[in-house]
């Protein structure tokens, strides 16, 4: 006779995420292979047991390979691949896939109060560690399923009148710039775009520019913390201008969140848009909308038409994905295990390590900011003469088993490398090899 394996329990599951609330157990069901058949795969996930348990990841010394070498096994990355597109979508830890599974699992054995766990877990934990990681306030944070549908609700929330005015930048992420469009076509809102130049200028050049674009319409500015090509804008002294201008300050901050240490409030920015998936390492269709408290007058729900100040009603409303929400959990508790500071120091590190390797190849140039109050640390681009960047991606996925993007914008034919902190210096080396191999 079969070995009877009964379903996880509601506390089974919090205790897995790291989220023992003292709640009741679920009734037992036959719900053992849940975890594979929802693993994607024809084979049978490696067991959780092979796999460093989240509670002993402890924070790396320094940032080089040798300090973060304990850290790369947490990853269920196939052998033989390296992955540097973090920028487009992030690798999740498997302790992250754990936990995803078994929320499923959860709501799949007992939908009632698998799904009343799940919620739970998210009030108690999803939505505070955001407001700690971040430095907001709890109900200043919505949940979304990415940074493109939090600057949507962002923009069309905005309360602006026919012939009202929004600067926003050349850089803008199409998600960034397309609500823009449908606020202009849909209520007769002015877009005037600043040509802000790739790299960066400094600090003083880029405001300047911003103040010029400012008009007597004006009634807000938009841009993004980090562009897609890893341009760093100097977000806090905009923020400032557009305060002391009394316009209302929009930030896209999907490149930027998991990469450095962030303080919203520190920032002073009305709302901000951001992606979980990406450098936070949480799982696919994951975000945030953020709203300060003291910004609410300006923004309208696009969901709830008596809404008030206390209860402003940004979040989408209806079932949500509950499972994937709730392991966010996960992946914030293992970012805080790490540091956003050891984090930034890493991606920096690496980043820095692949310029060094670039500069020696002939015909390379480097669009990267020059410094880091400039450029991101975890993401590099750069133009190898007689490589067209399109064609480069699906080449170095033949050549040297590495995935990264191009980057085919504001005037570049460049590739982009996005390095976070399980890459090492060999797999880099990898990549340098295979660049010279594409270019034959």
């Amino acid at each position: 006779m079969p070995e009877h394996r009964s379903s996880p329990t509601r506390r089974d599951f919090l205790r897995t995420t790291g989220l023992a609330l003292g709640a009741r157990h679920l009734p037992a069901a036959g719900a053992g292979a849940a975890l594979g058949s929802l693993s994607g795969c024809a084979t049978e996930p490696t067991a959780t047991a092979d796999f460093p348990k989240l509670a002993d990841l402890t924070p790396p010394a320094g940032p080089d390979d040798d300090a973060w070498a304990h850290v790369r096994p947490y990853f269920v990355l196939d052998p033989g691949i390296s992955y540097m597109n973090n920028a487009s979508l992030g690798m999740p830890p498997r302790a992250v896939v754990d936990a995803v599974a078994e929320g499923y699992r959860a709501i799949s054995a007992e939908p009632l109060h698998g799904k009343h766990g799940l919620q739970e877990a998210i009030a108690r934990r999803v939505r505070p560690g955001l407001a700690a990681m971040f430095g907001a306030d709890v109900d200043e944070m919505s949940l979304t399923r990415n940074a493109t549908e939090a600057l949507h609700l962002q923009t069309i929330g905005l309360d602006l009148e026919p012939g009202d005015e929004v600067v926003i930048t050349t850089q803008e992420h199409p998600a960034g710039h397309k609500p823009w469009m449908y606020r202009a076509a849909r209520d007769g809102v002015s877009v005037r775009e600043v040509f802000l130049p790739s790299p960066l200028e400094e600090t003083e050049a880029t405001l300047a520019r911003f103040a010029e674009a400012i008009g007597p319409r004006t009634r807000a500015v938009s841009f993004c913390h980090v562009t897609r090509g890893g341009h760093r804008y100097p977000v806090k002294a905009l923020c400032a201008l557009a305060r002391e201008r009394g316009l209302a300050s929009l930030v896209d901050g999907a490149q930027a969140i998991g990469q450095f240490p962030i303080d919203l409030h520190d920032l002073g920015c009305d709302a901000y848009a951001a992606s979980l998936h990406k450098w936070v390492l949480g799982p696919a269709g994951t975000g945030f909308l953020y709203v300060r408290s003291g910004a609410r007058d300006r923004f309208a729900s696009a969901f709830e038409p008596t809404r008030s100040i206390e209860t402003p009603g940004y979040e989408p409303g209806g079932t949500a994905d509950f499972p994937v929400r709730a392991a966010l959990a996960t992946a914030l508790d293992f970012v805080n295990a790490l540091g956003l500071d050891r984090i930034e120091a890493r991606c920096r590190f690496l980043s820095d390590y692949l310029k060094s390797r670039l500069e020696e190849l002939p015909g390379c140039t480097i669009r990267s900011g020059a410094t880091p109050d400039r450029s991101a640390p975890g993401s590099t681009i750069f133009e190898l003469q007689g490589l067209n960047a399109l064609d480069a991606v699906p080449r170095l996925e033949e050549l040297a088993g590495t995935h990264i993007d191009e980057h085919q914008r504001d005037g570049h034919d460049a590739i982009r490398v996005s390095t976070h902190v399980y890459v090492t210096t060999a797999e880099i080396d990898r990549l340098v090899e295979g660049l010279v191999a594409a270019r034959g």
